[in-house]
């Protein structure tokens, strides 16, 4: 049995009580609207991260956020209780999820127009959300392309080519469970030697990298 990671979309009206939630690995981003998280107030395009039991407290004029969980084997889904729309988006076994003490770390991808990764692999598996503009995904021999909204998971063992749109910038975010040791440090790993001299265009910001524990069935 493998942990489980899931990412929900929750739109919470504003004015309500305050909604809590369980402990348990997550990382929380405001796609819309406003919130306040155990004294933290987040707006659109801000983050939240931690592993104990929070309260979430929509703004006056409510919320829309995506919610990345890492739960143990053989969990079931969770929607939020009360909210306008509560709804699973992804949930992925993660067979591929390192041993030993683990990081969870939430952050965003951005590219030009235009711009690629080229091939390449991760220290840990991970759900990807686009969040603007949209991106080809090469693996395993077959494209999938993904718009605004569109989650996709990657295992980090698999290695993958990614071709932002080219007409406009592209950014997704991006939940992965990685070793410990990388605390602070690129997951990134080339497949191709050559394509190590090669510019990366990527923007990376992190919002969360936290020690966690191992979920436990």
């Amino acid at each position: 049995m493998h942990p489980m990671l899931r990412l929900y979309e929750d739109s919470i009206s504003g004015g309500g009580a305050a909604v809590p939630l369980p402990a348990l690995a997550r990382m929380i981003f405001v796609v819309h609207g406003g919130l306040t998280i155990d004294g933290k107030t987040l707006s659109d395009g801000e983050a939240w991260g931690g592993e104990g039991a929070c309260l979430l407290t929509p703004g006056k004029d409510g919320v829309t956020l995506w919610r990345f969980e890492l739960a143990a084997p053989g969990s079931v889904s969770q929607p939020i209780k009360g909210a306008m729309r509560s709804q699973e988006k992804l949930a992925a076994a993660l067979e591929t999820a390192p041993q030993g003490e683990l990081l969870l770390r939430g952050d965003s991808v951005g590219f030009p127009a235009g711009g690629c990764a080229f091939l390449h692999k991760h220290w840990g598996p991970g759900i990807r959300c686009m969040l603007d503009g949209g991106i080809r995904i090469d693996t395993h021999g077959r494209s999938t392309s993904y718009g605004p909204g569109t989650p996709w998971y990657e295992t980090g063992s698999d290695p993958v080519f990614a071709q932002a749109a080219m007409d406009r910038p592209s950014r997704f975010i991006r939940v992965m469970v990685l070793p410990r040791t990388l605390l602070g440090k690129s997951s990134f790993l080339f497949v191709n030697e050559e394509d190590k001299a090669k510019p990366r265009v990527q923007q990376y910001k992190v919002f969360t990298d936290i020690p966690i524990a191992t979920p436990k069935a």
